[in-house]
């Protein structure tokens, strides 16, 4: 099953919907900060544009001497200076006031216009500002001019409100974020954990149900539910199957005795000696799939986990090497032991983790032509030991690859040789399902049959 790492995070529902509320609120308020922006700075533009408008039709109503007295008068109530004024003649000569010279560009219409800067007596102001001029009674020309750095203050005084209240927002909106949706992935990689020790076959898992009674803890209450009736189920077709096998077994005995018997007493020539021969032949096989099937349930019961010891894998693939190497020279097949440096030692079972590597190597041995292949070797991959048969068989079908495991299923290569139960592999599946180790079948790079265990000892812990 998949693990719940960091970047599969995102795939879960509270997260994807947290994640687009948290989008949606800050594209939101960046709108709305954009909006007030705007509106504030048009409104402060508007307000400056007619606050020069105001000024310029106040000093119009004053002629000659009198308007040169109250623009001086103006000057002294500027006490951020805001203001500045020029009178200048008709053809652009400054006649009185700070302002000593019309700003480039602008025209004589009584509107206000932006300029970039503007001289004074006391020398160049280069910075934004507004800027009127208007014609007066006796010909001469009135420049107004008012800097915008005021405004700009005030603009960014309001922007940076803006921002530090949407900052404030939106931080503990993502601390929220972080903290909520750490929750349910927390009790989503629980569930998973109980999921995949009820995958390795421990049906007696339970789902995590906490106090909340939440929709994963009704979904949870469900899942138990149905786990308690498939495992009441599958205990009783086991106890069936294993009852049969188990009373089969005295009546089995007996006939093959009384066969035993009756071919003893016939002479070699008899014409029925060969029958009760074969008759023999068909019981001893029969006793055989009983005792594999008696042995499948006995380690699907999961009562050796207690006996369980450190391994050494080296020790375990030679001994394993040394007891089939015969067997493969007898068939001239070639049967190769790699084991890499420094394994770690796997908690186990000695004896069943010998039986399963038996098994593998028992099918490799049996479907591998002569003069073949086998290789037995123990590799390190990202911590966990992973023992490996390899062989240049005819291999397993893709679509078998999945069915091998099963009781009494035996592939298209298997039913050719006619031999066999179809428990071998179930009998390796229960041992590596009982060590909570992960089984792969896989396609030789030769076309033959790959199969793997890794021994990962936390999947049931």
């Amino acid at each position: 099953m998949s693990s719940t790492h960091t970047p599969e995070q995102w795939r879960s529902s509270s997260s994807r919907l947290l994640g687009l509320y948290c989008i949606l609120f800050v594209a939101w308020s960046s709108m709305l900060l954009g909006v007030m922006y705007w509106r504030i700075s048009d409104y402060l533009n508007d307000l400056s544009e007619s606050g020069l408008q105001q000024r310029a039709h106040l000093f119009m109503t004053f002629e000659g001497p009198a308007l040169d007295d109250a623009l001086r008068d103006s000057l002294r109530y500027d006490l951020h200076q805001v203001y500045a004024y020029g009178l200048f003649t008709a053809a652009g000569h400054p006649l009185a006031g700070p302002l000593v010279a019309v700003p480039a560009g602008l025209p004589v219409d009584g509107r206000s216009h932006p300029v970039d800067g503007w001289v004074l007596a006391t020398g160049k102001r280069d910075e934004p500002g507004s800027a009127l001029g208007v014609a007066t009674h006796d010909g001469r020309v009135l420049v107004f001019v008012r800097q915008n750095g005021k405004l700009t203050a005030v603009n960014s005084i309001i922007l940076d409100a803006l921002l530090w209240g949407v900052s404030l927002t939106v931080i503990p909106g993502l601390a929220g974020w972080h903290i909520l949706r750490r929750r349910p992935l927390k009790r989503i990689q629980q569930i998973e954990a109980a999921t995949n020790r009820i995958v390795a076959g421990d049906l007696g898992q339970r789902l995590p149900v906490s106090d909340r009674r939440d929709e994963i803890d009704r979904l949870s209450s469900i899942v138990n539910a149905m786990l308690e009736r498939i495992e009441q189920l599958m205990t009783e077709v086991k106890g069936v199957c294993d009852s049969i096998a188990h009373d089969l077994r005295t009546p089995l005995t007996r006939l093959r005795a009384h066969l035993y018997r009756t071919r003893v007493a016939l002479d070699e020539h008899d014409p029925h000696a060969d029958q009760i021969d074969k008759a023999l032949l068909e019981t001893d096989l029969l006793m055989a799939r009983f005792a594999a099937l008696l042995r499948v349930s006995e380690l699907e019961s999961h009562q050796r986990r207690s006996a369980f010891i450190d391994i050494d894998v080296a020790d375990l693939l030679q001994e394993v090497h040394q007891f089939y190497l015969p067997l493969a020279e007898e068939k001239q097949q070639v049967l190769a032991l790699e084991i890499a440096p420094s394994l770690a030692p796997v908690s186990g079972d000695r004896e069943l983790l010998f039986e399963a590597l038996a098994n593998l190597l028992s099918n490799a041995l049996r479907f591998t032509p002569e003069h073949g292949r086998i290789l037995l070797r123990a590799v390190d991959e990202g911590g966990a030991t992973r023992i490996d048969v390899i062989d240049n068989g005819p291999g397993i079908a893709p679509q078998d690859r999945t069915l091998v495991y099963q009781r009494f299923f035996r592939g298209n290569a298997e039913a050719g040789h006619g031999e066999g139960f179809g428990l071998g592999l179930s009998i390796v599946a229960a041992i590596v399902g009982l060590h909570g180790f992960r089984l792969r079948t896989d396609a030789s790079p030769d076309g033959g049959a790959w199969l793997s265990i890794r021994c990962v000892a936390d999947a049931l812990h």
